[in-house]
């Protein structure tokens, strides 16, 4: 008797949840339309040529951190190099590789050792040395030799410090960036009235596209399974995740692959921090914690365009180990910054962001698995009532479907990635079989993240074990 009374709270409780859950994610949609639809009424403000061959623009410095990379690092620095921007340096970090990464960087552009004033405002494992090119079609590269910091975090702390100019993009060496990437990253530092700390852009996936030389050629729909899972994945969260977030003004977070950042605010805030596994959200964080304590007006914008392409985790092995560093970072900066929590000093921050990600992000791995052995322990002991369960299950799934079809049409009407209509209907079937086939994943790899916080179990950056643009299709 009391179990059966336990089970209706609980039944009760998933039913609020899952209510809450769907009528939070419409707001979202709504909110993600009203900034699409703004973006796209005032993306001409300020002309892209116009900045692209003005003298008076800010001076970005671009930031890209690399261990082990050398199946395409040269490709890929010469694609930043070429990047369209008036002002602009790239900023390479070789965090202590042990394959031939520095070797290739120093063979192709003929780089040599330099005095260099470096000034370490962020504390990193130690720079061993600076090297400039010899050949003036690479003045604007700087590559930085460190001792191995175990994380992402430190690699990039060490090229912040190197850097001179007040912003910074922080990219991965791996990415395939698009021409205009900084001019669209950097006009919104230009153009708003509030102090712009940080922008972000959408990240699409690289797996079976054309690429030559560190060049994106033709964009193809991936080929695996898991880089298809993975594209649902990207276009729900950047089209209705971090749009909709960025028209309240309530980024959290702002990709480790493609996130423009206004340097002073960064190293006021500290960096990243070398020991978190979120490095990316943990950032914002304590950026948004100085603006807050300073008294400081601020904004953090998002780009609806896709300006960036990475390789994505093709197998099963190495998607687990990058989603559980993932959830381990998330509860990790959730349980650092604890004492935002509906704290009246950090506005939105501690009383609508903290919140959501602790219930809607953090949470729901952990209410899934409870709810399957409820669910095992009902069908054995108890008499549950399946239509309910059904209905409620239903409705879930078919929210959830309705979601990712509209992010999926959105997308191709906004951007065109997709051939044609065949591409498009594949993604709606990937989108019809996720919740059986790749969720359980994802939700297995957030319980095995959150066991290692628990359990303090070190985890360090490492390596993805890419396969290289060099063996892709041509």
């Amino acid at each position: 008797m009391i179990f059966k009374e336990l089970l209706n709270y609980y039944e009760t409780f998933v039913a609020c949840f899952s209510l809450s859950y769907i009528l939070f994610y419409i707001f979202l949609a709504i909110l993600s339309y009203t900034a699409i639809k703004k973006h796209i009424n005032t993306k001409y403000f300020i002309h892209d040529d116009i900045l692209a061959k003005s003298n008076h623009v800010i001076g970005v410095s671009v930031v890209a951190p690399a261990f082990n990379e050398g199946a395409n690092v040269v490709y890929n620095v010469k694609s930043l190099l070429s990047l369209t921007y008036p002002k602009f340096e790239v900023v390479i970090v070789n965090d202590g590789s042990t394959d031939d990464t520095l070797e290739k960087l120093i063979n192709e552009f003929e780089l040599v050792k330099v005095d260099f004033f470096y000034q370490e405002k962020i504390e990193t494992r130690p720079v061993k040395s600076h090297y400039k090119s010899t050949n003036p079609l690479y003045s604007k590269l700087l590559v930085v030799d460190k001792e191995n910091g175990k994380s992402k975090a430190d690699a990039s702390n060490a090229g912040i410090n190197s850097t001179k100019y007040p912003l910074f993009l922080c990219t991965d060496v791996d990415c395939i960036l698009k021409g205009d990437t900084i001019i669209k990253l950097a006009k919104p530092f230009m153009e708003s009235e509030k102090r712009i700390i940080a922008t972000g852009a959408g990240i699409r996936i690289s797996n079976s596209c054309e690429v030559k030389d560190g060049f994106l050629v033709k964009v193809h729909f991936p080929s695996g399974w898991y880089p298809r899972f993975q594209e649902l994945e990207y276009v729900r969260a950047f089209l209705f995740g971090r749009m909709a977030w960025s028209q309240i003004n309530s980024l959290l977070l702002v990709s480790g692959g493609l996130g423009m950042f206004d340097k002073e605010v960064a190293i006021a805030a500290g960096g990243y921090w070398h020991k978190s596994l979120g490095e990316d959200m943990e950032l914002i964080t304590r950026m948004r914690k100085h603006m807050y304590e300073n008294n400081l007006d601020f904004a953090i914008k998002y780009i609806p365009e896709s300006l960036c392409w990475t390789e994505v985790p093709a197998t099963k092995t190495v998607l687990i180990t990058q989603r559980v560093r993932w959830a381990r970072g998330l509860i990790q900066t959730l349980y650092l910054h604890k004492n935002l929590f509906f704290n009246r000093k950090y506005g939105r921050t501690g009383f609508l962001i903290f919140p959501y990600f602790f219930a809607f992000e953090f949470l729901v791995p952990i209410l899934e698995f409870i709810g399957v052995i409820v669910l095992i322990l009902c069908f054995i002991f108890l008499d549950i009532n399946y239509t309910y369960f059904l209905y409620l299950t239903l409705t879930v799934y078919l929210f959830y479907l309705i979601i990712t079809i509209i992010s999926i049409f959105l997308d191709d009407r906004l951007y065109k990635n997709y051939a044609n209509i065949k591409e498009i209907a594949t993604l709606i079937l990937m989108a019809m079989i996720e919740p059986i086939f790749y969720h359980p994943v994802n939700v297995y790899a957030s319980l095995k993240g959150y066991l290692h916080f628990i359990r303090k179990k070190e985890q360090s950056w490492g390596n993805m074990q890419r396969i290289g643009f060099n063996t892709q299709k041509k």
